[in-house]
């Protein structure tokens, strides 16, 4: 009695024959996981790559950069992919290419103001 009104409510029973439709169907989700995974990850990770090998591809004499290990400097000489990077007045090293983490803008020098005829007092 109560077990017949639980097993009408729950419906028909699938027939064992059939496949059970559309595999197509079956793996949206799963191609749905992976075009959001590409949009939010895969395809701005290769875009942040291409811009940094377009960098160190362009890196010349003068720039000021950060190297991976968290040194400033500022490369005096190029050698194919080694840079000599100067840290300080006497202080030069060896920095492969490679292992340049970016431009570092903020270690240029100010440029000087003109000197304006009218001061303020």
């Amino acid at each position: 009695m109560f077990f017949d009104s639980i097993a009408h409510a729950m419906g028909q029973a699938p027939q064992g024959g059939q496949g059970g439709g559309n595999p197509l169907t079956a793996f949206a989700p799963l191609i749905l996981m992976f075009v959001i995974f590409y949009f939010l990850l895969i395809r701005p990770q290769q875009k942040k790559a291409k811009e940094h090998k377009s960098m160190l591809a362009n890196l010349k004499k003068g720039d000021y950069i950060i190297t991976g290990g968290g040194m400033y400097g500022r490369i005096v000489a190029v050698d194919a992919d080694v840079l000599h990077v100067e840290l300080a007045k006497d202080l030069t090293i060896k920095v492969n290419r490679n292992f340049v983490s970016g431009l570092a803008d903020n270690m240029k020098p100010a440029a000087k103001e003109p000197a304006s005829d009218t001061e303020e007092k």
